[in-house]
C-alpha cells in the first residue's frame, strides 16, 4: 500500500520543520533533508547533517517520524549520507536573510571560495548594525556549525552560520 501523499507533499510538510538550533528556518532550508522517496508501504527520507555528531540530527529524526506519523505514514525510514558533505552554499538567498533577521550573521561566501583562505580573517558584518567592525570572539557559539563574534560598532554580540 503507497502513502496518501505525495513526494512534493511530503517536501512540504518537512518544510514546516524548524531546524531545532536555529527555528528561524526550517531542515529543507538549511538543506539537511537531501531527498524524499515515497515507497510501498511508507517513506525513505535522505539527510546529510551538518557536520558529523550534530545533535539537532536525533531530534530532526523525532520530528519528522512526528510530522508524518500526523498523516497516517507509520513506516518511515531516515538515511543518513555523508557525501557529498553538507555545504552552507546549500542554503539559499533567503533562508540567508532568516538568518541575519534572527540575529546571526550568514555565511558570506561560498565553499570554493573559502576553502583556500580558510583560517584567515575575513569581515563578518554584524547581523544587527550591518557594521564590518566586528572580531571574532571564540570559533564555537551555541552550537559548532557557528562562531561567536562582538561588533565594535553597536557593541552586541553575535553569531556567524561559519561556512563549510
Amino acid at each position: 500500500m503507497k502513502t496518501a501523499l505525495s513526494s512534493q507533499q511530503i517536501w512540504d510538510l518537512l518544510g514546516t520543520i524548524p531546524d531545532p538550533e536555529v527555528p528561524v528556518i526550517s531542515i529543507v532550508e538549511l538543506g539537511v533533508v537531501r531527498n524524499v522517496e515515497v515507497e510501498e508501504g511508507g517513506v525513505v527520507i535522505t539527510m546529510t547533517p551538518t557536520y558529523n555528531g550534530c545533535p539537532a540530527m536525533k531530534m530532526m529524526e523525532d520530528d519528522i517520524r512526528s510530522a508524518l506519523a500526523g498523516e497516517g505514514i507509520q513506516q518511515v525510514k531516515i538515511k543518513m549520507v555523508f557525501k557529498p558533505a553538507w555545504t552552507t552554499d546549500w542554503l539559499s538567498e533567503a533562508s540567508k536573510q532568516k538568518l541575519e533577521a534572527y540575529g546571526i550573521a550568514p555565511p558570506t561566501e561560498n565553499t570554493k571560495s573559502h576553502l583556500p583562505f580558510a583560517g584567515k580573517a575575513s569581515v563578518v558584518n554584524c547581523p544587527f548594525c550591518k557594521s564590518g567592525q566586528t572580531k571574532l570572539t571564540s570559533q564555537f557559539g551555541s552550537t559548532a556549525c557557528k562562531a561567536l563574534f562582538y561588533c565594535d560598532s553597536c557593541h552586541q554580540p553575535f553569531e556567524h552560520f561559519k561556512c563549510h
